[in-house]
């Protein structure tokens, strides 16, 4: 089995790597230098490495800047359009020219797709709300879908992904380590999460679904999120809790809307997004409560 990735040496794209390689998978990383620091034995190939002649059995697209990491200027948007537009052209570009093309492309999304729709329950069946995430987010997937016609297209609409060696969580622990933990806004804001770990499992059985025979394999969208989405409140809490450490301040909402402008609502509009179809296939998450994955991940 040789699986291509985009994005490889990411928080996600090393946590997938590990799994397949773990399981004796071949893995080769794409990426816009071929001089990209890899695991021993990843091979990495540039945007203009890849020939008709080469044979994936799948291609794992992740490639894309930070959401949250700076604000949104209208350079910083350019920037997440272009880092993901563009690796995913690349991708699709091979698909449709190779001579025997891969099974599965898994392109990534995000549930920015459906807009900040406060605490509206969210399936893969719900409408988005217009603004700059969801358009993001649709042309991102919209450019994986023009290949559908060649190769079957899952695409995965990840939540906030908690793991303290990267993302949101690494960011956070060293201010609530020192008891600076704090609500933000009023804090009933949604926040739809997943662990890292559960998003590797996830990600790994819509894979092997187009990979192993007999199973029933899956296409379109699904919401990679855990099944229990928290308000701001709680998960500060259990954060403070798992760090025990007290988390007795507040971050006004104005304050965030001054000092992030449109990102702001990242933190302080919240999405209450389910991952339906993920069980309507009996998916078993490890971590379905922010305790649980607090406790498994910070104890």
């Amino acid at each position: 089995m040789h699986i291509l990735i985009t994005g490889g040496s990411g928080f996600l794209g090393t946590a997938l790597t590990r799994r397949l390689r773990s399981e004796g998978a071949d893995v080769t990383w794409l990426s816009r230098r071929a001089s990209t620091a890899a695991p021993a034995g990843v091979e990495v190939r540039d945007y203009a490495s890849l020939w008709s002649d080469d044979r994936f059995d799948a291609v794992v697209n992740l490639a894309g800047a930070g959401i949250a990491d700076r604000r949104w200027s209208a350079a910083r948007k350019q920037v997440l359009r272009d880092s993901r537009l563009i690796p995913t052209g690349v991708v699709t570009d091979w698909i449709r020219s190779a001579r025997v093309p891969p099974n599965v492309l898994l392109s990534g999304s995000a549930i920015g797709w459906y807009g900040a729709q406060g605490d509206t329950a969210l399936d893969e069946t719900s409408a988005p709300h217009d603004e700059f995430q969801h358009r993001l987010c649709e042309d991102w997937e919209a450019a994986a879908r023009t290949i559908e016609d060649r190769v079957a297209v899952v695409r995965l609409r990840t939540g906030v992904v908690l793991d303290p060696a990267g993302g949101m969580l690494q960011r956070l622990r060293l201010p609530f380590g020192f008891g600076l933990g704090a609500r933000l806004g009023d804090g009933r804001q949604v926040l739809s999460w997943i662990s890292r770990d559960d998003w590797v499992s996830a990600a790994h059985a819509l894979l092997m679904a187009h990979l192993e025979p007999g199973r029933d394999a899956p296409v379109g969208a699904f919401n990679l999120t855990a099944p229990e989405p928290v308000d701001n409140a709680r998960f500060t809490r259990a954060l403070a809790d798992a760090l025990r450490r007290p988390a007795l301040l507040a971050v006004p909402e104005r304050a965030l809307r001054l000092g992030l402008g449109e990102m702001a609502t990242l933190l302080v509009d919240g999405q209450r997004v389910l991952p339906e179809r993920l069980l309507a296939r009996d998916f078993g998450f490890a971590h379905p409560r922010i305790e649980d994955c607090f406790a498994d991940t910070l104890g």
